[in-house]
């Protein structure tokens, strides 16, 4: 009995020295992962969101060598291969500007506004373009259309865009009674009588000058021009660096003014900034290809779903990848199997507005 005695009380005291041997073995195994209070919470998270990206850099690798080398008649260690390489170099450099436009452009805004379905386009960038390429056909010809291209017409159809963007948001969201929605709402009506007034002036012309003309009314790599890099890169580069370095503060933005004005953030300097920086990437992206609707709510799409996380840290660069493959690869098809010249509306159009739908039928669960 004394024997029995001494090992049942000798087991709760090495329970108690050692709470690790008491605890099952299946138990301990079965335990949750653990956790964290970052963007991406959990190991799996983390593994899932780079393997993604580097997925996404290997396809733009692949997108960008078949751009280069498809079709090449040279062999990639003769020297005429790298000068044709060299030529088709530019149409490289267009669709990285206007993937990273559209891409940085749309998700800001869309936090700025707190509103996953509608991009910039609503503020009527592609209405402006449009009216400024017809009416340049419809006031002075056919040649206007062809002189406008340059670095001197592209320098002045930014200014314009920005300085009409920037006196809009000034004027609508600086008053008593300024916001958001009214912003949004006449910026579409704005949008609508543009384009009325460019179709109104497009039913007058004869059929070879709409001709010219609507081959510069679709979204098309071609309607690029060399001379535009030089003030298009350093644009681009600063407004994404600018965005992407105020990504916390778009975190904060992102859960609406009165959160943000309390957490100590002025929310319309920061909202103006954020617009500011839109405005130039939309413009640039427009100017040098023409109207892209559905491609920054596709690619801003598409991030959301990819990165599952509301830090902009993360979702800013997958967007950019995702709009350089979606881009890349529908202007890859279109020349090369379709040999349309570089016209990837089509392509971008379809997909995106399908995506657009169905997106809405899902009751707007983003």
């Amino acid at each position: 009995m004394s024997a029995e005695t001494t090992e049942s009380t000798r087991h709760p005291n090495e329970a108690t020295r050692n709470p690790n041997e008491a605890t099952p073995r299946m138990q301990r195994d079965s335990a949750p992962p653990r956790r964290s209070s970052g963007s991406l919470a959990t190991s799996k998270a983390r593994w899932r969101y780079w393997s993604l990206m580097a997925g996404l850099i290997v396809a733009s690798a692949a997108i960008a060598l078949g751009l280069l080398a498809w079709d090449n008649p040279m062999p990639i260690t003769d020297e005429g291969f790298w000068l044709i390489a060299q030529l088709r170099m530019k149409n490289l450099v267009v669709i990285a500007i206007v993937a990273l436009c559209q891409a940085f452009a749309t998700v800001a805004f869309q936090t700025v506004t707190n509103n996953r379905i509608i991009t910039p386009s609503i503020m009527g960038f592609e209405s402006l373009y449009v009216a400024i390429q017809t009416g340049a056909m419809y006031f002075f010809g056919v040649t206007a259309i062809v002189e406008l291209k340059g670095l001197v017409p592209f320098t002045v159809q930014l200014l314009l865009m920005v300085g009409l963007s920037l006196a809009l948001y000034g004027w609508l969201l600086s008053g008593r009674y300024g916001n958001i929605a009214i912003m949004l709402l006449i910026g579409v009506v704005i949008g609508g009588g543009l384009g009325s007034i460019a179709t109104f002036m497009q039913r007058t012309l004869t059929p070879s000058e709409f001709d010219v003309l609507a081959a510069r009314l679709f979204g098309s790599i071609s309607n690029s021009d060399s001379s535009y890099l030089p003030v298009s890169i350093p644009l681009c580069l600063l407004a994404c660096a600018a965005i992407y370095l105020s990504s916390s503060r778009l975190n904060v933005l992102a859960l609406g003014r009165d959160t943000t004005s309390n957490l100590g953030l002025n929310h319309k300097f920061e909202m103006m900034k954020i617009l500011f920086f839109v405005s130039i990437l939309m413009a640039v992206s427009v100017s040098m290809i023409g109207p892209m609707i559905f491609l920054g709510f596709l690619v801003a799409m598409l991030a959301y779903q990819f990165s599952d996380t509301y830090d902009h840290r993360y979702v800013l660069p997958m967007a950019g990848l995702l709009g350089f493959v979606v881009l890349g690869g529908a202007y890859f098809i279109m020349k090369n199997l379709f040999y349309a010249e570089g016209v990837v509306s089509i392509i971008i159009e379809v997909i995106g507005g399908g995506a657009f739908l169905f997106v809405i039928m899902r009751k707007g669960r983003l």
